[in-house]
């Protein structure tokens, strides 16, 4: 746990326990967390997984990426407990991430097909069928594992993680700054380690021999440095954030970050073992 606490509290349960902490040292605190510095993305460029593992891995990941994408009733909930501005910032976000679904299942789709060295999914354009085919891989691979959804072919650990985001609909106050801590580590995770992950995997290492000039690798150019959309997200949850820390509610926006980064290194921790076989164990708290 990363919380700050008074006295000899050692799990914060209510916002009594917490000290004032500034964004600048949450932000430290989210990069202390394992989440930040996993090697998933590095060992999948160290073990250049097959084709079908490749399609396995895109699968869980894409569903994960498209349930941070609404922004459901999250903007709206901010500006009735007036955060108009906090409204605001979330709201770029939200109309800046619209309509990336298809782009990222043509480049999952591209990368698949590179490292079969054909083209074993054919239309790439046709989001339906590109998705289809990485839940093939998905089941096939992934099946027999405990409580996974044959329906969506997602994973527990996947499932939590999605559910994280299911919050945004709800309007409370205690779930609206919550969610406010989520999108803060969700951007930074987004903006530090899983895009440049993905940009090292599928483009540094070679594996595939792909660039980010190329159209099926759009999605990856459009989020990618200093420039990327990914950059500015991380900006405005800083923003949205750091008045949010000096209310009286800064306990559930510091639970909020933690729980999705509980959640994605769960993730992260799964697809590790069960598809790349890296043999990554994670330490000790």
């Amino acid at each position: 746990m990363f919380f700050v606490v008074l006295g000899r509290c050692d799990v914060v349960t209510s916002e009594e326990c917490v000290m004032p902490i500034t964004v600048d040292e949450l932000v430290q605190k989210v990069k202390s967390h394992r989440c930040y510095s996993h090697p998933v993305f590095l060992n999948w460029a160290k073990v250049d997984p097959e084709p079908k593992v490749v399609g396995a891995l895109f699968h869980q990941i894409q569903h994960f990426c498209a349930s941070t994408r609404p922004g459901w009733n999250f903007p709206r909930a901010l500006a009735e407990h007036g955060l108009q501005k906090q409204s605001e910032l979330m709201t770029e976000i939200v109309d800046s991430e619209s309509g990336h679904g298809p782009e990222l299942a043509t480049m999952a789709g591209y990368i698949v097909n590179r490292a079969a060295g054909g083209a074993v999914i054919p239309d790439l354009y046709d989001q339906a069928a590109v998705e289809g085919a990485l839940k093939r891989y998905s089941d096939e691979l992934l099946g027999s594992l405990p409580g996974y959804d044959d329906e969506t072919g997602l994973t527990t650990q996947v499932r939590r993680a999605i559910n994280v985001f299911e919050r945004r609909k709800l309007v409370d106050v205690e779930s609206t700054y919550r969610n406010l801590g989520t999108a803060l580590a969700l951007e930074m995770i987004s903006n530090r380690q899983l895009i440049p992950g993905e940009k090292h995997c599928l483009v540094d290492s070679g594996l595939y021999g792909a660039s980010l000039e190329v159209p099926e690798m759009h999605y990856l150019l459009e989020h990618w440095g200093e420039v990327g959309a990914e950059q500015q997200h991380e900006e405005n949850a800083r923003a949205a954030v750091k008045p949010a820390l000096e209310s009286e509610h800064a306990a559930l926006v510091i639970e909020g970050a933690q729980e999705f980064l509980d959640a994605l290194a769960s993730v992260w921790d799964l697809l590790d073992a069960s598809l790349l076989e890296s043999g990554y164990v994670k330490k000790a708290a």
